[in-house]
Parts: structure tokens; sequence; C-alpha cells
């Protein structure tokens, strides 16, 4: 079956992370996604290293189930195709920098006066408004403003440390997808589009108030500035074994109490440091410094196992080459292989969310530049000889031209 998205059409300007991320999730889940790039390059993630067949690994993880088609957007003609796709739309996604859509022409009054029920997206970093909104973005920059390097550091008055993954892109990406969905949800209902904005930090800051932001929240009894506030400790996220790392969470009565005898310390049961789940809390690098002690006494495996026993949370750390290959990971089907007509055998994961009803199809592979550019200008009702002459004049390319 096709998904849950099918009939859903989505022309996608945006490049890098997080919005080829966001459409190539909707694309999983049976959307018709058109990718417009520039005829020259393309996507940057096209460019970058970890390469095989002519293709990125960075831009097939981003890009699957998408078409591609090529319209340089400085030059008019390029610009009325575009439109002339997202009449036939039913979401229009793009992140360039505030005010950039509507110089080109592509802004939300340009994109709905050929379209008026379209869902226009906008994905920006520090946001709309205000004195960062014209300013370039990168995911460290947002790591840094929004308090997230402060987190990863370990408490205020400690080093702040980047996530070492781009956690904002990515995130912002699941978001902009849900978002999606739900404005066209909300579409069904009212007849009517609307434009859904949304901005790295935003993201990043709704996604640490949950479980990071607690000595703000109360109005009026913030925590003073010089005392600072913890963040989850490093050594409470990963312990040392005896031959390895791994991670344990007991934060609960029960929890704790298996932990104790799992590791044979039924005296930290009577210690009154650890007697509730506030005083476990208050008295947290105590805590951690024993549990730490403990583990080392023995394997990973054999702690999996014996912790396993007390019901105890508790996970191996597994390197990234070990991952894919994991008995939990290949139950869930997690993981998937595919065969690119470029790139050869490819690994992938599958798009997470799984619906009974309309289970999506295997994901088509990522398509190269302009590979879609005739089809899909046909379908918007230019002839034949006219697409030839926009690629000849260097407005679109297709596959032949781009990879020349």
């Amino acid at each position: 079956m096709p998904g849950p998205l099918h009939g859903f059409r989505i022309v996608d300007l945006t490049t890098m992370i997080s919005g080829p991320l966001a459409t190539m999730t909707l694309a999983d889940q049976g959307a018709e996604v058109i990718k417009i790039e520039h005829p020259n390059g393309g996507d940057h993630t096209r460019q970058v290293a970890g390469r095989r067949g002519g293709f990125a690994a960075s831009f097939l993880n981003n890009n699957r189930g998408k078409k591609s088609v090529t319209l340089n957007l400085k030059d008019p003609r390029g610009v009325e195709a575009a439109l002339r796709l997202c009449a036939l739309a039913d979401v229009f996604v793009q992140n360039f920098r505030p005010g950039v859509a509507e110089r080109i022409g592509l802004g939300e009054e340009a994109v709905r006066a050929v379209r008026p029920d379209i869902i226009y997206t906008s994905i920006a970093g520090f946001g709309f408004t205000g004195e960062g909104a014209s300013k370039p973005v990168y995911d460290p920059l947002i790591q840094a403003l929004s308090g997230l390097a402060s987190v990863q550091g370990g408490a205020d008055s400690a080093r702040p440390r980047l996530v070492r993954t781009i956690l904002p892109d990515k995130l912002t990406a699941i978001q902009t997808a849900q978002a999606i969905t739900a404005a066209l949800l909300a579409r069904a209902r009212t007849g009517e589009g609307s434009h859904v904005r949304i901005s790295m930090l935003d993201t990043v800051l709704a996604f640490l108030w949950s479980s990071d932001m607690a000595g703000y929240t109360f109005v009026g009894d913030e925590l003073e500035p010089e005392k600072g506030d913890n963040a989850q400790s490093f050594v409470e996220l990963i312990y040392q074994t005896a031959d390895g790392w791994m991670a344990v969470s007991a934060h609960t009565d029960s929890t704790w109490s298996g932990l104790s005898a799992a590791v044979g310390r039924p005296e930290w049961l009577q210690d009154a440091r650890f007697a509730t789940v506030a005083a476990r809390e208050e008295n947290k690098p105590a805590r951690l410094a024993l549990t730490q002690e403990a583990l080392l006494e023995d394997t990973t495996d054999n702690w999996i196992e014996r912790l396993g026993a007390h019901d105890v949370p508790c996970a191996p750390v597994l390197t990234r080459n070990q991952v894919y290959a994991h008995p939990q990971v290949q139950a869930n089907g997690a993981v998937i292989e595919v065969e690119h007509p470029q790139a050869g055998r490819i690994r992938q994961t599958r798009t997470p969310a799984q619906f009974s009803s309309t289970p999506p199809d295997t994901p088509q592979p990522a398509h190269l530049l302009g590979q879609d550019t005739r089809a899909v200008l046909a379908e918007a009702g230019y002839g034949a000889e006219e697409i030839s002459d926009m690629i000849a004049q260097g407005v679109a390319t297709d596959t032949q031209e781009s990879t020349r």
C-alpha cells in the first residue's frame, strides 16, 4: 500500500537537513514530494564526502522517495514554473532565511495566489522576528543559544559541550513533519490553508523544557544565577563495567531496590541518603559513585542478565558498527537494505511510525539531480519543446544534462 499520506503533493525547496528530513518523513508515509533544486549542483548535501556511485550518503539518507526537479529560481521562468507546480500541490516547504522567499517571488502571498488552501511551511533558525532572524544558522549555534550545550556540560558551572549529532536539525525535522500533518488535518475540517512557521530555536527550547528546566518553571522560584542548575550527570547516563560500558536507570523505589539486590549491596536500602526518590536525587553524586564502583566488578553481559533478573532498566552501550546487527534492532526491522541504481546496496532505517491500515511501500531511493524535471513539468502543463528550451537555456536540467 502507498501509505497514509498517499494523494498529497508537496513542493520542497529545502536544503541541508531539517527541511529535507521533514519532507522525507512525509514521503516515507506516502506523500508525493517534488524536490526543487538549483540546476548547478543541487542540494549542498549532494556534494559532501562519503560517496559512492555519484551519491553522498547524507543526501541518500535525507531525500529518498522524492522526485528531483531543477529550476533556477533567480530566473523569472524558474519562479513561474515553481508556482505552476505549487498550483497542483497541497504543501509548500522552504527553509530560506526569512524574507528570501518573498524576494524571489515565492513568499506566502505569491504561492497562495495560485493555490489558496495550500499549507505554506517556513523553517527558520533563530526565528522569524528579532535581530537574529536574518542571521545564518547552523546546528551548533542553536545548541549554544538554547541552553542545550550547558545541559550537555553536566551543570551550569561546567564547560558547555555539544551533543555530537545535529540534534536541533533533526528535532526540527520531526516537529515540522508533525505540524504539516496537523495542518492538513485542519484543512480537511475547515477547507482553509495555513502558514506553518517553525524555528530550530523554538523546537529545542520546547524539547528541553519537558525535562531540563525544572529550576525555572515556577515563576518567582528561579534558581539563583551563582548557584546554577545541574543537568543529567555523565555517570548516571553511562557506567563503566569490567569490559565495556552500559546504561542503567534506577530512579524509582522498586528499581533502586532491584539494583541494590543485583549488585549485592543490601545496605543501600538502609541508608537514609537513598531512602526516597527525593533523597536519592539530593544525594546524586554519592549514589552514582557507589553504583559505578559496583558495576566495575562484572562484565556488561553479566550485568545485563543480573540486572534484568531484578527488572532494573539497563542496556549495553553499542558502537555504530554494532547497532544495526543488535537482536532488538533486527527484531524491530528498523534497519533495511535496498538496491540503489547508482550507489548499489545501501543500508537505511525504515520510517519509525507504522500504520496498520495503510502501511507504506518500501521507500524509493533518492533520485539523480533533475531526474524528474521533464516528467513533472509536463504534468504542470509545459510542452516538450518548451521544456527542452528551458533546459537549453539553463533554467532547468534533466538527468542527462545534470550529469554531464
